[in-house]
């Protein structure tokens, strides 16, 4: 537990993560670094152009994004939405009607707090890749040494539930 409870954005350390050259996002824990277990949270800068996360919905956790500095363009259920510092973005869990996706602008980086539930376990979906994703043990954004299933597969590769089963 930290000695206080109140966190300075500007006192964070950024950890970049990047895919390709569409992804690209620097991190550091928030709600986690003040002792929260069923919040969580974290600083995210998107570069330019840029996107955090594929296109994805969560089935089990809601997220809030509240924009802190830039602009860029929320993908949210198959439309798009302009978005800028001082505005909040709130995504309810569900299919892919609320699937959603932000990417930074042209002229700077897109500056923003992600707050979620932290309920486990989660299924997620990703509409522009046909992947399912399970993760049970922490949710998603949380301890990734604490999950006890991990499971990314395409959703056409699933089996019949009896697949694999003696019948006798």
């Amino acid at each position: 537990m930290p000695n206080s409870p109140v966190i300075n954005l500007a006192d964070l350390t950024l950890r970049t993560q990047a895919h390709g050259s569409r992804f690209e996002v620097a991190v550091a824990p928030v709600a986690a670094a003040a002792g929260a277990h069923r919040l969580g949270s974290r600083l995210c800068v998107v570069p330019a152009g840029k996107r955090a996360w594929p296109y994805h919905c969560h089935h089990a956790n809601d997220e809030m994004f509240v924009i802190l500095e830039g602009s860029g363009t929320l993908r949210f259920g198959g439309e798009e939405f302009p978005v800028k510092a001082g505005e909040v973005v709130v995504c309810p869990s569900g299919g892919p009607e609320t699937a959603h996706q932000l990417i930074a602008g042209p002229d700077g980086p897109l500056r923003y707090l992600a707050i979620s539930t932290m309920n486990e376990p989660d299924v997620m979906e990703y509409p522009d890749s046909g992947k399912i994703a399970t993760f049970a043990g922490s949710a998603p954004g949380g301890a990734k040494g604490s999950r006890r299933v991990a499971l990314v597969a395409r959703a056409a590769d699933g089996v019949d539930y009896w697949d694999g089963e003696a019948a006798d």
